[in-house]
């Protein structure tokens, strides 16, 4: 695997307002410099989730340029050489993906949709907190990835196990 340059990451959702945009502002804030994140979405929303945003602001990560946006802008001439695509939601995962430019290497992490839950907005606060928290655990484990000492195959499982991490209770 290159490291000597910026690697990019593409977080999809289906609506890219809630969980690809967490990993996305995550992952832009304590990646050092070793990877640039971009989210989207195979149906986007057309804009961030209000308590998403709330928590992004409220733990001072990045916000400025989040957006709601297709998976078309990744796979047009012009766009970002992706490394890694990740799916971070069941139903993006399920979809056929547009022909991504340089064969990136692709995981799927699930996490539930925390705009999803009912019970008002307090109940959905706290599930925007424990997506970001799963979302947090899983960005760490990647990140420190030797990414310079794993072949493709061994990155390739590293990539799917990080995704089996806190699903369901384990």
């Amino acid at each position: 695997m290159v490291t000597d340059r910026t690697l990019n990451v593409l977080f999809l959702c289906t609506g890219n307002s809630a969980r690809s945009i967490l990993a996305e502002s995550i992952l832009n804030a304590v990646s050092k410099g070793r990877f640039t994140a971009h989210s989207a979405g195979s149906h986007p929303a057309g804009k961030v989730n209000p308590f998403v945003r709330e928590w992004i602001e409220k733990q001072g990560l990045p916000a400025d340029g989040l957006r709601s946006k297709s998976w078309d802008e990744f796979a047009a001439p012009g766009a970002p050489k992706l490394d890694f695509v990740i799916t971070v939601c069941d139903n993006a995962a399920g979809e056929v993906c547009p022909v991504w430019p340089g064969q990136p290497m692709t995981a799927h992490w699930g996490i539930e949709d925390p705009v999803a839950v009912e019970g008002g907005e307090e109940a959905v606060r706290h599930a925007v907190s424990m997506a970001a928290l799963m979302l947090n655990r899983r960005i760490a484990l990647f990140t420190s990835l030797p990414l310079d000492k794993l072949d493709a195959l061994s990155l390739q499982h590293e990539l799917s196990a990080i995704g089996k991490l806190g699903n369901k209770g384990e």
